[in-house]
């Protein structure tokens, strides 16, 4: 299944009409900066939106409109605008908690009409205004360094639609300096410093704002070169296809409107609806449809979707595609990988890695596999296509490897130091180490709509909550069993409303709410359950028994245990994945030395397969879904 269109949902306003704010997401809100108001002066105004409405939590150190903002890590940021007299140059931090702003930095030039987004914990300012000049700069800005200029368009723009997508900044539109507006629509990838035209809008647009949903970039209203031209229309951006289409319309059309993405929808904000200013609030809410083109997931009235509705079986992307059909195991005690063919069901590559590696990670974007050499303190990124490994990237304790629903951060998952590290999930730099307070974390989900993680916590028999945009821990809970419990592998279910928690020492999995964080119910499966794996129709959850060598079979509709898989001979099923057909189960022999290929039709093992000491995290790959969450592969 895959987005289609977006269609207007619930409806607020904000407290006065406000066109040109600069908009970025905070968790399940929006922060927005500034603006102009009905009477065409600038506002002060901090504000903080959601769909119902909006309340003022603060004021900017002057009034100014036709500013840019993002987030990074716990705050937002506001690059430069105008104040009605000339342009700023400033860079000023809000704390979104209490309101509070300072300046933390300066732009290489004062400049107004520009717009950003964040990737990786970088802010990039897109084009502007000096008061004399049009601006063909791409700026590149992360706290505590200096702004600089990093690339530049093809031609100077002002207004144009910003937005990350797909670990890439989308500039759409905007107006050029012989007051037309443009068509063009621009990537740039930060690793390669290069600017490419992916293709053209299907009118040329200029004052519209953009926001993303995974892959997809959407360009929401805006107008023409005239000022009449106001427009409804919304067009979706498939950045790695190049493919533009139309993808529905607003409920009336829009210019000068700011749009953010919380959670699975949009939120628009305030703009000109080409005579006067309006205080409007407006969702846009996905329309998914199946490959044969019937509807399904969110309609308009709200229905849910399944969070693996993109993981059906064969429904690779065109970058998976190109990988080679691997299986990755991570022998951990003797730090080495090797490399299995699964049609022959032999070891066909071995290399040595760093220390101890735990898992195999696909990247958010899917291009790159990375081992996480727990005591060599370093990533080992392996080629899909070559299968081949690369430099290893030094990092601190990487005893898992997560990424935000959004692609920006990766987590680091820092087991004996207790703590998550927030990097850029390119270069992996530090970024934010979050300390939690409990011991042993190590596996991870996300909400549905990945405005939090669920954390387990082996070694104290708890879980913890983060908020995901805040990088705050914000709600630990203690397991029935008093803390005795051994907590593993988190998975959410289907519907988003269930997360399940394997419990090596309670001998089954917990069912956890976790919008409250509190335990449900409880599920027994057999000794020492560890992985937790969806089947490829996302009706069944494989649960591996570690300590009993044997597969339990949960079904998602009535969560009870509907049969049970014995290893012949006994053994130590892991961590592993699902091939992309959803034939086999893969799983590693953590204690036996082996690697399992079992059927998930009826549980019979299909072949045992001898590999290196302390086989662990074992990767499948390639599999479907549009984009990684990080593990052995949790795609959505």
């Amino acid at each position: 299944m895959k987005v289609t269109d977006l269609v207007p949902g619930r409806a607020g306003s904000l407290p006065a009409p406000l066109q040109d704010p600069a908009a970025a997401a905070l968790g399940k809100r929006v922060i927005l900066l500034g603006g102009l108001t009905a009477s065409d002066t600038s506002s002060s105004g901090i504000l903080l939106a959601g769909p119902g409405g909006a309340r003022q939590i603060g004021s900017l150190p002057s009034a100014r409109h036709d500013t840019a903002a993002a987030v990074i890590g716990r705050y937002a940021y506001l690059f430069g605008g105008g104040d009605g007299v000339q342009q700023l140059d400033q860079i000023v931090r809000i704390d979104p908690g209490s309101g509070a702003t300072s300046v933390v930095g300066r732009l290489p030039a004062p400049s107004s009409d520009s717009a950003a987004a964040a990737i990786g914990g970088t802010a990039y300012i897109v084009g502007g205004y000096t008061g004399s000049a049009w601006l063909d700069t791409i700026v590149a800005w992360r706290p505590g360094s200096s702004a600089a200029v990093v690339a530049r368009l093809p031609a100077p723009v002002r207004y144009a639609a910003v937005t990350a997508a797909a670990g890439r900044l989308v500039i759409a539109g905007g107006s050029l300096e012989d007051g037309s507006a443009s068509d063009a629509v621009y990537e740039y990838v930060p690793a390669q410093r290069r600017v490419r035209l992916v293709g053209r809008l299907p009118a040329p647009t200029t004052h519209a704002a953009a926001a993303s949903l995974g892959p997809l970039a959407f360009v929401i209203g805006g107008r023409g070169t005239n000022l009449g031209s106001v427009t409804d229309r919304i067009v979706s951006i498939a950045i790695r296809t190049g493919k533009i289409r139309r993808a529905g319309a607003l409920a009336v059309p829009r210019s000068d409107l700011a749009a953010a993405t919380v959670g699975n929808t949009i939120l628009v904000s305030g703009g000109n609806s080409g005579s006067a200013t309006v205080a409007t609030i407006t969702t846009l809410e996905p329309v998914l449809r199946t490959l044969a083109g019937t509807s399904s997931g969110r309609s308009t009235h709200g229905a849910a979707i399944s969070v693996y509705a993109h993981d059906g079986p064969g429904m690779l992307t065109p970058v998976t595609r190109k990988a080679l059909s691997r299986v990755y195991v991570p022998n951990s005690q003797n730090g080495t990988v090797d490399v299995i063919d699964p049609r022959t069901y032999r070891v066909v590559e071995h290399f040595d890695v760093g220390a101890l590696p735990q898992h195999i990670v696909p990247a958010w974007d899917l291009e790159t596999l990375y081992v996480t050499n727990d005591a060599g303190n370093s990533l080992t990124p392996i080629n899909p296509e070559t299968g081949k490994p690369g430099r290893p990237i030094p990092v601190d304790d990487p005893y898992n490897l997560y990424f935000t629903p959004d692609g920006s951060r990766a987590i680091v998952v820092a087991e004996r130091l207790n703590r998550l590290d927030f990097r850029d999930p390119h270069t992996f730099r530090l970024e934010h180490s979050l300390a939690v307070p409990c011991l042993g974390i190590d596996h991870v989900d996300f909400s549905a709509d990945g405005s939090y993680l669920i954390a387990s916590c082996e070694f104290s028999g708890q879980l913890v909550k983060v908020d995901v945009a805040a990088e705050r821990v914000v709600g630990v809970l203690t397991l029935p069993d008093g803390g005795r419990g051994m907590p593993q592998d988190v998975k959410l279910s289907p519907d988003g409303r269930v997360f399940y928690v394997a419990d090596q020492n309670a001998n089954g999995v917990w069912e956890v709410n976790g919008a409250p964080m509190r335990v449900t119910g409880f599920i027994a499966t057999g000794r020492g359950a560890h992985g937790l794996y969806p089947s490829r129709n996302a009706k069944l959850l494989f649960v591996s028994n570690r300590s009993e060598g044997s597969i339990s079979v949960i079904s998602f509709r009535t969560r009870k245990v509907i049969r049970t898989w014995r290893i012949p001979g006994g053994g130590s099923p892991d961590m592993g994945g699902v091939s992309a057909d959803g034939k086999v189960l893969w799983l590693s022999g953590r204690y036996n030395g082996v690697v399992y290929a079992i059927s998930t039709v009826d549980g019979h093992l299909i072949a045992k397969i001898p590999v290196g000491p302390g086989p662990h995290g074992v990767c499948v790959w390639p599999q479907p879904g549009r984009y990684s969450l990080g593990h052995t592969g949790i795609l959505r």
